[in-house]
C-alpha cells in the first residue's frame, strides 16, 4: 500500500462521475465535501496487500495515525488515490482495505472523512508547508512494524545524436539552440522541441478538416470520444494500409498471422500483470460480476497463446502477426483526430527468439522493412532511440547500422537503468504541419516477458528456455492516415498542390467526357484502365467541363483525363497530372505510367459507384 501524508490547512473535494464499475455508492454525487485543518492521507491499495489485508490495515492505520499524532489534528480524510502506484488491488479488494482503515482510525480517536471509492473527484488541498506536512509511507503486508522508504533521486536520462556517418553529439536539452549539429537536422530538432522539451504546438493539426472535406473520416457522435466513422474513401484507404501491413508481415517476413479476443477477464493473474501497466488508460467493466477489460495492445491474446505453444531452438525465430482492434481511455483532452484515439487498429509483429543475439539480428530486419516503409510513404519522420545505457556502451556498432540503413540522424535517450521489459526501442516519428509529433512505427528488444508470462522453448539441451521478444508494429493504421494527410498539407503551405500517394487516392484516374455524347467512350476508357487494377471513375454530372475539373482537383485526383471528339477519334489523351500539368499521352502510356507509379502496392476497386451521379454525399 502507498501513502502521501499531507498536513492541510483545509481539504475540498467534490464527487464527479464513477471512474470503475465497482464504484461504491454515494447518496448525493455531486455534493462538495469541506473539512478544516486535517491530515489527508491520500492511499493507493496494490496487488500485493491481497496477500495479507489485516496485515495492511494495521499498519496502515498505524502509520497515519502516528503521523496525525506528531501534527496535532485530530481529523483525518482517507482519500483513495490510485495514481500512486502502477500495481494495483482488485478494486473490491481495495474499496474493503480503505473502509477498515478508516474504521481502525475511528477506534483510535480520530474524526474520519473517507471519500467515495472509484469516482473521479475534484479536490482543493492547501498544505502547511512544514518539515512533517509531506510524508510518504509504504506499507508492505507482513507483520511487522511499518517500513518507511527513503525515495532515491532517479538519475537523469542522458541524449545525444548519432549521425549516420557515426558521429555522436551529446546534448543538453536545456540549451539546444547552442547545437550546430540540430540546425543541420531541422526536423530532429523540432521532434526534441515537442516530444522531449514539451512544447507542444498549440494549433489544431489541419488533417482534422482534411478529413471530413474529402469524405475520408468523421467523428460518431453516438460512440465515445476517438471513435470514428470510416465514410466509403476513409475505408479504403484503411484497407489498403491494412493490407500493406499484411503483405510486409506475412508475405515479405513470413509471419504467421493469427486472431484473438478483444475482450479479457482481469482475475486472470497474467492479464492483470499486463493491465497494470496502463491502469486508468483501459476500458474495464463487469459481467457476471467478473471485471473485464478491452485489450489495450495485441500482447494479451498472443502471450496466452504463446505459452500453449511448443516450439523448439531450431524453429526460432518464429515471427507471429495479428492485426488487432485496440483500445486505450486516452484523456480527453489528448484525443486529436486521428493524432490520438481512443479505439484503434494496429499491426503487431512479434518476433520469438532465442538468445540476445537471434534477438538483435530479428531487431534489425525489422528496422530495415519499417525503414522502407517510412521512406516509401513518408518524408518528415524522425528516428528516436531509447536505451539503457550499459547496452548502448556494449553495442555501439550495432547502433551505428542501425542509424545507417536509416540514413538519418538519430536522437538517442540512455537510460541510467534498466525501467521496463526492453533494453532497447526506437521510434519513427512523424512531424505534422504545425510542427507535432506522433509515433508510428515502432520495435522493441524485450528481454523479460517470456519467463513473467511462462513463454519458453526447448532448448538442444532439452531443457526450456524463455525467449527473448521483439516487440514490433508498423503504427496505428488510423495515425498513417493522420501522418499522409498531415504531409499533404505541408505541401498546399509549399505552395505545391496536396495529393495523396497515388495507390492510396481512392480514385487515381477521373475521366470526364465533355457531353453525354462521349459518356459511352469514357465508360470505355475507364474500363480498359480498370482491366490494369487501376480505380477509374467517370463525372456524368450535368456540369460544365471546367466545373468537373475544379472539383477533381478539389478531390486531389491525380491523374484527370478529359475525352471529347478528338480523343474518340483515336488521338492522344490530354491528361492533367497533378503536381506536374497537362501531358499528351496514349492510353496505353497512362496506364503504365500509373501502373510504375503503384508498384507492388496493394490494389483494390473503387467503395463507391463509378458514375459521380450514383454518388450519395456523406459529408
Amino acid at each position: 500500500m502507498r501513502l502521501l501524508l499531507i498536513h492541510s490547512d483545509g481539504f475540498a473535494y467534490e464527487v464527479k462521475e464513477k471512474a470503475v464499475a465497482a464504484a461504491e455508492e454515494v447518496e448525493e454525487p455531486r455534493k462538495r465535501v469541506e473539512v478544516g485543518e486535517t491530515l489527508v492521507a491520500f492511499s493507493a491499495v496494490e496487488r500485493v496487500d491481497e496477500e495479507n489485508p489485516e496485515s495492511v490495515v494495521k499498519q496502515a492505520a498505524d502509520a497515519i495515525a502516528d503521523v496525525a499524532s506528531k501534527v496535532k489534528v485530530s481529523r483525518i480524510v482517507v482519500y483513495p488515490y490510485a495514481h500512486l502506484s502502477t500495481e494495483l488491488a482488485n478494486p473490491i479488494t481495495a474499496q474493503e482495505v480503505l473502509k477498515k482503515v478508516s474504521e481502525e482510525l475511528e477506534k483510535r480517536g480520530f474524526e474520519v472523512v473517507r471519500a467515495p471509492f472509484g469516482w473521479y473527484k475534484s479536490f482543493e488541498l492547501k498544505c502547511k508547508g512544514h518539515p512533517l506536512s509531506e510524508l510518504s509511507r509504504t506499507i508492505a503486508p507482513v507483520e511487522e512494524e511499518v517500513v518507511e522508504k527513503e525515495e532515491k533521486p532517479e538519475a537523469p536520462s542522458l541524449f545525444l545524436v548519432l549521425e549516420p556517418d557515426g558521429t555522436e553529439h551529446t546534448l543538453d536539452l536545456a540549451s539546444i539552440e547552442a547545437y550546430e549539429v540540430l540546425d543541420k537536422y531541422p526536423l530532429l530538432k523540432q521532434f526534441i522541441i515537442s516530444e522531449e522539451i514539451g512544447k507542444k504546438p498549440g494549433e489544431t493539426p489541419p488533417h482534422i478538416k482534411l478529413m471530413r472535406r474529402l469524405e475520408l473520416v468523421d467523428y460518431e457522435p453516438a460512440s465515445d470520444i476517438g471513435h470514428f466513422r470510416f465514410y466509403p474513401k476513409g475505408t479504403l484507404i484503411k484497407d489498403l494500409l491494412e493490407d500493406f501491413a499484411f503483405d510486409i508481415a506475412v508475405k515479405d517476413l513470413k509471419a504467421m498471422k493469427i486472431e484473438t479476443p478483444m475482450l479479457y477477464r482481469l482475475e486472470e493473474p497474467d492479464i492483470a500483470e499486463q493491465a497494470s501497466k496502463f491502469r486508468e488508460r483501459d476500458y474495464r467493466f463487469e459481467i457476471d460480476g467478473r471485471e473485464l477489460i478491452l485489450r489495450f495492445a495485441g500482447d494479451f491474446g498472443l502471450f496466452r497463446m504463446m505459452k500453449d505453444v511448443t516450439m523448439s531452438y531450431r524453429q526460432l525465430p518464429i515471427r507471429v502477426y495479428e492485426l488487432t482492434s485496440s483500445f486505450r481511455l486516452e484523456q480527453r483532452g489528448e484525443c486529436v483526430g486521428l493524432r490520438r484515439l481512443r479505439g484503434f487498429t494496429m499491426p503487431d509483429i512479434h518476433c520469438f527468439c532465442r538468445d540476445l543475439e537471434q534477438g538483435m539480428d530479428e531487431y534489425k530486419e525489422l528496422f530495415r522493412y519499417y525503414t522502407k516503409l517510412a521512406d516509401a510513404m513518408l518524408k518528415d519522420y524522425v528516428v528516436a532511440f531509447r536505451v539503457v545505457k550499459d547496452f548502448y556502451e556494449e553495442n555501439r556498432k550495432w547502433f551505428a547500422e542501425l542509424v545507417q540503413i536509416a540514413n538519418k540522424p538519430a536522437l538517442i535517450e540512455l537510460l541510467p537503468e534498466m525501467k521496463h521489459y526492453w533494453v532497447v526501442k526506437h521510434e519513427y516519428q512523424v512531424i505534422d504541419s504545425v510542427g507535432g509529433n506522433a509515433q508510428l512505427c515502432t520495435v522493441q528488444l524485450d528481454v523479460e516477458d517470456s519467463e513473467r508470462y511462462g513463454i519458453f522453448y526447448v532448448d538442444a539441451d532439452g531443457k526450456k528456455k524463455g525467449c527473448i521478444i521483439v516487440h514490433s508494429s508498423m503504427g496505428s493504421i488510423e495515425r498513417w492516415i493522420y501522418a499522409i494527410l498531415e504531409q499533404a498539407e505541408k505541401m498546399r503551405r509549399e505552395r505545391r498542390p496536396p495529393m495523396l500517394p497515388v495507390w492510396l487516392s481512392p480514385t487515381q484516374v477521373r475521366v470526364i467526357p465533355v457531353s453525354e455524347t462521349y459518356l459511352e467512350f469514357a465508360e470505355k476508357v475507364a474500363d480498359e484502365i480498370e482491366r490494369h487494377g487501376i480505380r477509374a471513375d467517370v463525372d456524368d454530372r450535368d456540369e460544365t467541363v471546367s466545373s468537373k475539373i475544379r472539383d477533381a482537383e478539389q478531390e486531389w485526383i491525380p491523374y484527370i483525363v478529359v475525352v471529347g471528339e478528338k480523343e474518340a477519334a483515336g488521338a492522344k489523351l490530354s491528361v492533367r497530372v497533378r503536381g506536374v500539368g497537362v501531358v499528351e499521352m496514349t492510353l496505353e502510356e497512362l496506364v503504365k505510367k500509373v501502373d510504375e507509379e503503384i508498384g507492388d502496392k496493394p490494389r483494390k476497386p473503387l467503395y463507391l459507384p463509378r458514375r459521380l451521379s450514383a454518388r450519395p454525399r456523406f459529408v
